[in-house]
């Protein structure tokens, strides 16, 4: 079966969902190939219980829909997935579920883009044919576990975060999480008070901040420069915690707005992990050197110790490359835009990317608005001209 459409978009996230909702805005006809069975599945199915938007709401929605006034400032994950269910039918979105992008390539003889899929519960192969294509398979699209030596060989359980829902089976178990990102500083705040042995890995310099600090700083770039408003979180951050490089903890010499900007690492925000620690509760780590046999892991810094589970908060690795044929036109070998923000939306041909400005979710509304302006001005300047083409051959035929 062989479809045409203006514009194609691959992943039902937030990123695809929200471009989707420009377009139609626009009234520009478009279709969302979506290889899960649900939208937004990795908040659906890969997320942990405890999860919220560590962003106030406010920074956090998506084009032409606000949060309900009756929403927390931080959105909980249930909330957040009603919220998108709702913008799904409010914005009349149409998307394919277990649609399977085999490969995706540009036809250079008719300037079109052409999708190969699966349809997964059809068992049936489909081709879309589209003048756009958007990727919106986003930055956290596949599961990334490092490679560590003697990992294969250890005899307890390990998991990326993705399958992590709480610490409930690990009561009075020795528990490693490996990571100080958001995801890491949750997931051991949250083991150890379900009662687990914590300790996580901490193995570069990281700033601590709380989600009220975030919130103040974000809110305040609109009105001063990023140095100032640095150094009134790093301020805040040493009045609320303390120097915590004693326990492990150490803050990088640039700020945490200075580094979100030059390099996408975002300050972790601190939703009790730090007090935990500062308690002994959770035992911070440096790099993992090796795995020995049974359950024993050994550290950078000489010292080991016995674990039952290892959680993996190392992060997601974009997967644009293993089918899209054409990706060079936009992406680098890693799957990820050449360009850096915020011009990394748009590439050669007609492709587009939504959700990779490391930005989160208010990089989401950013691309979503420049694509389908981009597009629309695109399809009104062609309209345009084969309009003025139509009145010169009148005039000839007259």
């Amino acid at each position: 079966m062989e479809v045409e459409i203006p514009v194609v978009i691959v992943g039902a996230g937030p990123g695809g969902l929200a471009t989707s909702a420009c377009l139609n805005k626009h009234s520009i006809s478009n279709i969302i190939l979506e290889k899960d069975d649900c939208h937004a599945s990795l908040w659906r199915k890969r997320a942990y219980d405890r999860l919220k938007l560590h962003l106030g709401k406010d920074f956090c929605n998506l084009p032409h829909m606000p949060f309900p006034s009756d929403f927390p400032t931080f959105v909980p994950r249930v909330d957040f997935l009603r919220y998108l269910d709702d913008y799904v039918t409010h914005m009349k979105i149409c998307i394919r579920y277990n649609r399977y992008v085999n490969d995706a390539s540009f036809d250079a003889t008719n300037g079109k883009w052409r999708v190969c899929v699966h349809d997964t519960t059809l068992n049936l192969d489909e081709i879309y044919v589209a003048d756009y294509l958007v990727v919106a398979t986003g930055e956290n699209c596949d599961p990334y576990i490092p490679m560590i030596n003697g990992l294969e060989s250890f005899e307890g359980e390990y998991l990326h975060c993705s399958k992590y829902l709480n610490g409930r089976p690990w009561y009075d178990k020795n528990v490693l999480v490996v990571g100080s990102g958001n995801s890491g500083m949750e997931i051991a705040y949250d083991v150890s008070t379900w009662g687990a042995n914590t300790s996580m890995v901490i193995r570069s310099p990281v700033h601590y901040l709380t989600k009220e600090m975030v919130y103040i700083g974000m809110s305040l770039l609109k009105y001063i420069s990023i140095e100032k408003i640095d150094k009134l979180m790093v301020f805040m951050s040493k009045m609320v915690y303390g120097d915590m490089s004693k326990y492990g903890l150490v803050r990088p010499k640039d700020g945490p707005f200075a580094m979100k900007k030059k390099g996408g690492r975002t300050p972790t925000i601190d939703v009790g992990c730090v007090k935990q620690i500062k308690k002994g509760k959770v035992k911070v780590y440096p790099a993992i050197s090796s795995i020995k046999k049974g359950k024993i892991i050994e550290f950078a810094d000489g010292k080991s110790g016995q674990f039952d589970v290892i959680v993996f908060a190392t992060g997601y690795r974009s997967s644009v490359q293993k089918w899209l044929k054409d990706y060079k036109e936009l992406f680098n070998e890693n799957g990820m835009p050449k360009a850096r923000f915020p011009d990394h939306w748009k590439g050669e041909n007609g492709i587009y990317c939504a959700g990779f400005s490391q930005n989160g979710l208010q990089g989401i509304h950013f691309d979503a608005l420049k694509i389908a302006n981009d597009i629309s001005f695109t399809v009104n300047a062609m309209k345009h001209h084969d309009a003025e083409a139509n009145a010169e051959i009148k005039l000839l035929d007259e």
